[in-house]
């Protein structure tokens, strides 16, 4: 790992956007202007009694989680953290992971969160690429022991000389080498001021696995956050509604980032959290909690419908399921909308800058606006959130699927500690290259069709497998689908379809690809190979599937040697 000079890391946060343009979008009012936490200390001043998170161990008012974000902000000024450094955090949702989000920002500091689960030494990897200078973990979740991992990763690697101090969270002793979350909670806080940082300055920074060997780091200011996140989730909030957000993704997560900074500070809500997804606590949650959003991936829907006998209905007054993180499928939708009674909401985005959906869909419209081309159909782009293009790709025509790229108030403002991936997804003029094929028709509306680096090429022919999985999808015997490439000694990779099957069925093979024949698709995409999942599909810390996880069980499955020629 190449740790960073303090003039290098000085640097770090440049806006590869126009200063210009960045003005422009907040003068037109697309962003608010204010750094977070002036955001979250207006609603706390007009109505300091709202709940403003709903956690396992209750419910906390804006004041009292105003209260814990001032202390905690004033136990880490103590530590060192000054404006501009970067904190770390890897916490599980809750009470505590939201008001480190609040302290950060109200020391004018950048946030660093990553999920709960993820290893030590990718946890060091962020942690020295961003010379970061605290970072709060856990103590002990699922057997995970993070914050003595990391203290003790601190002093034997050399890898982190910018760091000063590890804070463990939550109950049981406090490792070695470790400061106590408790202890800085309970700060006087009385003569706090809070830093007023320029809301086109970092705020905090989104992790995204993506392709290369380490995780990616993408900065975002703090107008980014609330203005262009923001407004992605102000069209979903009938008559400027007062939202109510279950979140079933890990708030450290890019999906996450919906939380503190748009759910709390742009718009005024609450936010149900659950420290771990399970399909049963996330039932019981909407039963109890009755939120207006629900924000997730549809690999959890899936398992949550599962647990539903037919026809039941788990919560009344839901407004949407907002259901990124990969490709939502017309049955599932169908399915969502029927057993919930709400708006199913297609998100596409990511970490690298890129929010699209189709708004609020009528509660029983039918799916078929997902079943209409290639891929899965995301709606209009928003010049509020981004602007979006399709740049064709080398040798293509102009009604091919093309590279999406995208530009406006909710771009990053660049990569953290990898100038080379400014230089290979950023242009000279803001625009962020996406890594994602899509197409738009004749009135805009953006299909995405899969990803550059998932394409398995066949004999040199490229497969897009989420073009494969959004047919199989609709296969009777198919409760949820992956596709990953298999290596193959004679033509180079072949497509394997990773099925979770619904209850009673076992599909083959060959009905999967009978299937595909009478769905039109070409006979040189179908999958060759079938690996049956017999529980569910697998998630990243993130909550996102695993399609690594499952490409390397594909791989072990149908080992090379045993490959057939064809």
């Amino acid at each position: 790992m190449t740790i960073q000079s303090p003039s290098q890391l000085s640097c770090r946060f440049h806006d590869l956007v126009p200063a210009a343009l960045r003005r422009a979008w907040a003068a037109e009012g697309h962003c608010p202007d204010l750094d977070l936490y002036a955001l979250f200390r207006a609603r706390r001043i007009s109505n300091p009694h709202a709940i403003a998170v709903i956690d396992s161990r209750g419910e906390v008012s804006y004041a009292e989680l105003d209260h814990q974000a001032r202390c905690l902000a004033t136990g880490l000024a103590a530590t060192g953290v000054c404006p501009g450094d970067v904190v770390g955090v890897q916490l599980p949702n809750s009470r505590e992971a939201v008001a480190a989000d609040l302290a950060v920002a109200a020391l004018g500091a950048v946030a660093l969160p990553f999920p709960v689960g993820r290893g030590g030494r990718e946890a060091l990897s962020l942690l020295g690429r961003s010379g970061a200078r605290a970072v709060i973990a856990a103590t002990e979740h699922r057997g995970a022991e993070h914050a003595r991992e990391l203290a003790e990763l601190a002093t034997s690697s050399g890898e982190l000389p910018a760091l000063r101090a590890v804070i463990a969270a939550g109950p049981g002793p406090v490792p070695g080498g470790c400061l106590s979350l408790a202890d800085l909670l309970r700060t006087d806080a009385s003569a706090f001021t809070p830093a007023r940082p320029d809301p086109d300055t970092a705020a905090r920074i989104l992790v995204s696995s993506g392709s290369e060997a380490e995780p990616k780091m993408v900065a975002y200011s703090h107008n980014a956050l609330a203005g262009g996140r923001g407004n992605s989730l102000a069209s979903l909030l009938p008559d400027g509604m007062r939202p109510r957000c279950l979140f079933l993704v890990p708030l450290g997560s890019a999906f996450g980032s919906s939380g503190t900074a748009v759910t709390l500070a742009r718009h005024g809500g609450s936010l149900i959290l659950l420290d771990h997804f399970t399909p049963d606590a996330a039932l019981e949650a909407m039963r109890t909690h009755r939120p207006s959003h629900v924000l997730g991936v549809p690999t959890m829907v899936r398992m949550m419908l599962d647990r539903l006998p037919d026809g039941a209905a788990p919560a009344t007054g839901l407004t949407a399921l907002v259901l990124g993180g990969s490709a939502l499928d017309a049955a599932t939708c169908d399915e969502a909308r029927r057993t919930f009674g709400c708006a199913v909401v297609n998100l596409y985005g990511s970490a690298d800058g890129v929010h699209c959906h189709g708004g609020l869909p009528a509660r029983n419209a039918p799916a078929n606006d997902l079943d209409s081309g290639p891929g899965i159909t995301v709606g209009q782009p928003d010049p509020r959130v981004c602007e979006i293009r399709i740049a064709p790709l080398p040798g293509s025509t102009s009604d091919e699927a093309g590279e999406i790229i995208a530009r406006g108030p909710m771009t990053p403002l660049c990569y953290v500690g990898a100038p080379e991936l400014n230089m290979r997804y950023r242009t000279a003029d803001g625009w962020v290259r996406t890594g994602d094929l899509g197409v738009r028709d004749a009135d805009g509306i953006l299909r995405v069709v899969g990803r550059l680096k998932d394409i398995v090429i066949r004999g040199g022919a490229n497969i897009s497998p989420a073009e494969v999985e959004g047919e199989l999808s609709f296969h009777p015997d198919v409760r949820d689908v992956l596709c990953v490439g298999v290596p193959d000694p004679l033509m180079g990779e072949r497509l394997a379809a990773c099925v979770v099957p619904r209850p009673g069925r076992k599909p083959e093979l060959e009905s999967l690809c009978a299937h595909l024949d009478a769905r039109g698709l070409e006979r040189r995409k179908h999958p060759e190979r079938l690996l049956l999942v017999t529980d569910e599909l697998p998630l990243t810390p993130a909550g996102k599937p695993d399609r690594t996880a499952l490409r390397e069980r594909a791989a072990a499955e149908f080992p090379t040697e045993h490959a057939q020629a064809g």
